[in-house]
């Protein structure tokens, strides 16, 4: 073998996930080719043979595992359940969506699975319980907010999901061996808090979100700037600020970009402090804070069609969505109109159905309209905004579908069902359902192969050819696409 082989055979050996999808092999054994995560029996080194796509391997003759399917992109085979599931759980977690004595039921009923079964899964995937997850997430928000924040140590406690004060410091002693005011004194010592030194305000705090570097603030927030709903979402001078609602709490975000340190800051009103785990999920998605740039840029660096736009923006994320039935009434309105209009009419639904809200800033009065109240209106009320009638209707089953709970707009959500769901609605179609994909869902092979931009910008090609050609680019279409827009962004997305 070579020493290329054999590296790849040793990747192979050790099933690593993060070479998944980055080769595949073919057994001449049996004929068969298989993604380095198959849970097949390691083949003998002489009998294997690598490739860098499936198209290459069926093109060598080899047929697909019916167990890895590497046909498919890595996470959609049914070998990947167990592990998407179980980081699926994980996210649900760490947004907070587990209490103090809350029951697993909630959570296992978003997959259909028992409780039972959960715990077993979370346990053989990730070596934890679920509720060592809730721990552990509870543990990490608290060092953070002692550390970043003047926050009371009693109000630290209840923001990281304690029941009180005495549970809380009782875990923080056993797992750190010291009490909480002690580390707060010694991060004192060490450097100012970000709440201290930066936030501007009585009534909001700082923390700081991370991301591995690069990261393209300009073209984020170019983005999201020139689809922000007008007196929910305003972006200025690089700044992005939003009202916010989660439950029970309202208040506002404000979110800017520190490149020195690799991370943005968030100010907080102190209204969501009980909120935190979920608002900063939330904010991790908008912002795609969790994405990895260097898989991105070996992946779809390797066609010379997108070589020179993944040098020239080796920093480029998706834009996500801080509530996915906020970002698919955005996407319904922008249909075959410019942005500005679609931010126009966005504006006025907004001022239609979004409850006033009083913040610091002129620019930010409404919340933004919930599901529950959209399926309540009428198609008659959305008419009167400008919006068509054919529209309206489609915003509305968009709201009674999110609201009765059988249409999960949320990041990690299946992605072939859930597009599904969308297109069977009227008045969406399979661009707008790759794109709602792509930004609320957070899927990162969403390719809209009708777009108009990204038929262009390959070459004028039919819509299957497009379909065709992004095949080396699974699973990162979602970026391709992205890069794609840029080189000759349109001014009706």
């Amino acid at each position: 073998m070579t020493p290329d082989n054999i590296a790849l055979y040793n990747a192979l050996a050790s099933r690593d996930p993060r070479f998944d999808g980055v080769f595949f092999v073919g057994v001449t054994s049996t004929g068969v080719y298989c993604r380095p995560v198959c849970p097949s029996r390691t083949p003998k080194a002489a009998n294997c043979r690598f490739f860098s796509s499936a198209e290459a391997a069926e093109g060598a003759s080899f047929r697909p595992c019916l167990r890895c399917r590497p046909e498919l992109a890595p996470g959609n085979a049914p070998v990947d359940d167990a592990r998407r599931i179980a980081t699926l759980v994980a996210q649900r977690i760490e947004e907070g969506m587990l209490d103090d004595g809350a029951r697993l039921d909630k959570v296992a009923e978003r997959f259909g699975w028992s409780a039972r079964q959960i715990r077993r899964l979370v346990h053989n995937e990730l070596g934890v319980s679920p509720m060592e997850l809730v721990l552990t997430r509870r543990l990490l928000l608290a060092k953070q907010l002692l550390t970043e924040t003047t926050l009371p140590v009693i109000n630290v406690a209840y923001a990281s999901g304690f029941s009180s004060v005495r549970r809380f410091n009782d875990a923080f002693s056993r797992r750190y061996r010291m009490p909480p005011t002690r580390l707060r004194r010694a991060a004192a010592d060490r450097a100012p808090r970000l709440g201290a030194a930066e936030s501007a305000r009585d009534d909001a705090f700082t923390l700081q979100l991370s991301y591995r570097p690069p990261f393209d603030w300009t073209g984020m927030i170019e983005f999201l700037g020139a689809r922000a709903i007008r007196g929910v979402e305003w972006v200025s001078d690089g700044v992005y600020h939003r009202t916010v609602q989660l439950g029970a709490h309202t208040g506002w975000v404000r979110v800017r970009h520190a490149p020195e340190r690799h991370a943005l800051l968030v100010d907080i009103t102190h209204t969501l402090t009980p909120t935190l785990p979920a608002l900063l999920g939330r904010l991790r998605h908008l912002f795609d804070l969790s994405a990895r740039p260097d898989m991105i840029r070996e992946r779809l660096g390797a066609d010379p069609r997108l070589a020179r736009a993944i040098v020239q923006n080796p920093g480029l994320r998706v834009p996500g969505a801080f509530d996915g039935f906020e970002m698919a009434v955005r996407a319904v309105l922008g249909q075959q109109i410019t942005v500005k209009a679609a931010s126009t009419i966005g504006g006025r639904f907004a001022s239609a159905f979004g409850d006033v809200i009083a913040t610091p800033y002129a620019e930010l009065t409404r919340r933004a309209p919930g599901a529950e109240r959209i399926a309540g209106a009428r198609v008659e009320d959305l008419a009167a905004l400008g919006i068509i009638r054919t529209r309206a209707r489609s915003i509305i089953r968009l709201a009674e579908e999110v609201a009765s709970g059988r249409l999960r707009l949320e990041a990690g959500a299946a992605a072939g069902e859930t597009m599904a769901q969308l297109v069977a609605l009227p008045g969406i179609g399979a661009w707008t359902a790759h794109y709602i994909a792509m930004r609320a869902l957070r899927w990162p092979d969403a390719f809209p192969r009708e777009d108009i931009v990204l038929r262009k910008r390959l070459g004028g090609v039919s819509a299957s050819r497009a379909e065709a050609m992004s095949q080396a680019w699974r699973p990162w279409r979602s970026y391709a696409t992205m890069h794609l827009w840029n080189w000759a962004v349109p001014d009706t997305r």
